[in-house]
């Protein structure tokens, strides 16, 4: 069990459950997303249309971040970061941090914009993709930039049901996801791990929503780990995630900014690139 700061308690282990929410939108309606013909895996035909960069300017590990600000911020800690596109907001930066080359891009929000960068970095070389962003906690303990790694993501329908005709548990690499808690461990930071729920609709998280995402076991909220996870097993791309609580959602108050979480985001991000400099691709 990862070991965090003894001020806040771990997560507990996910426990079995007979429904999850996505589950129970199923449940009476008796539809089922259609049948669909599997997305081809072999790029060698497109060209990404979004991030307008060439094969050698992605990096073959990369870190993508919802927000371009903290995308220019991560780009800082790199050695030689050099912007390599800025087509349509999705800034991408390549450098490099302890001898290895390392991509930083900007997935914007939302499974269907992350889901043009991840594929767009994957046809341009990456194979291994950490996403780091914001969250919204669910457990009571939880502060403002404590972090959590996901081990699974739950979702409704959204991007994943256009990828994949049957529902699928989208999890992350389990080498990658060790090499990311061995690196908080490290850093002695405040974490939590265990299952998140990637929302389609912000502004859509009702109070009853959120209690049902928490008595099934889900620890935070967020937007794209499901998608990263679904397309990573598609792609055969390397996936994790680490992200830092930006509001906790079980007590009242707003979400903070990205300038509020910058000097967080600074530790998140040695801890990340140090976990992607250590795997093995």
């Amino acid at each position: 069990m990862l070991q965090c700061d003894k001020r806040f308690a771990i997560a507990p282990p996910l426990q079995t459950r007979p429904s999850t929410p996505e589950r129970e939108s199923e449940q009476g309606r008796g539809r089922r997303p259609p049948s669909l013909i599997l997305p081809r895996t072999d790029f060698g035909w497109l060209e990404p249309q979004h991030i307008k960069a060439k094969p050698g300017d992605v990096a073959e590990k990369a870190v993508i971040s919802g927000d371009p600000e903290r995308v220019t911020h991560l780009s800082t800690l790199l050695e030689h970061p050099r912007l390599v596109s800025d087509n349509r907001g999705f800034l991408t930066y390549t450098g490099e941090h302890g001898g290895e080359r390392l991509t930083v891009a900007c997935h914007g929000v939302g499974g269907p914009s992350a889901a043009i960068v991840i594929e767009e970095l994957a046809m341009l070389g990456a194979k291994a993709i950490v996403r780091l962003g914001s969250c919204g906690g669910l457990l009571e303990p939880m502060r403002v930039g404590d972090l959590v790694i996901a081990t699974r993501a739950g979702y409704r329908n959204g991007t994943l049901s256009q990828y994949f005709a049957r529902r699928i548990s989208p999890k992350p690499d389990g080498v990658l996801t060790g090499l990311l808690e061995d690196s908080v461990r490290r850093r002695r930071a405040a974490c939590y791990k265990g299952p998140v729920f990637s929302s389609d609709a912000f502004y859509a998280e009702g109070e009853d929503f959120l209690k049902k995402c928490s008595r099934h076991g889900y620890i935070a909220i967020e937007m794209e780990c499901a998608t990263l996870f679904g397309l990573g097993e598609l792609r055969k791309v390397v996936t994790a995630s680490l992200l830092m609580v930006s509001n906790n959602i079980t007590k009242s108050g707003p979400m903070v900014e990205a300038q509020a979480l910058r000097r967080k985001a600074t530790n998140a991000g040695e801890i990340t690139f140090t976990a992607l400099n250590r795997l093995h691709i």
